[in-house]
């Protein structure tokens, strides 16, 4: 089973949309509603989870949406869709990265 986790920090507004995404997410292919969080600046975050902004949704350590760590953890993310920026990543991605597939 796929690893899952968030990646997040208290004062970002787009925390709860993302663990809807997750829950969307894992509801699509039938896995349990269960993923690890990390909180930026409270909770010691792992080497893999470090540099990413807030939200951030990993599978097996890596960005859903195939970006690199910026370098930076204390601020809020944007993701780029069809749509202009969005602030989480969509459920799509959160379900082909679990099913293994590229985006």
């Amino acid at each position: 089973m796929k690893q899952l986790e968030l990646v997040w920090e208290t004062d970002c507004p787009n925390v709860d949309a993302a663990r809807a995404v997750l829950r969307d997410a894992l509801g699509q292919i039938g896995r349990p509603k269960r993923w690890q969080e990390w909180q930026i600046g409270v909770d010691a975050l792992p080497p893999h989870a470090q540099g990413y902004g807030s939200p951030t949704i990993l599978v097996d350590q890596l960005d859903v949406t195939g970006q690199a760590s910026g370098g930076s953890d204390d601020c809020c993310r944007v993701y780029l869709t069809a749509d202009g920026l969005v602030g989480v990543p969509s459920v799509a991605a959160v379900v082909t990265r679990l099913r293994g597939e590229r985006l």
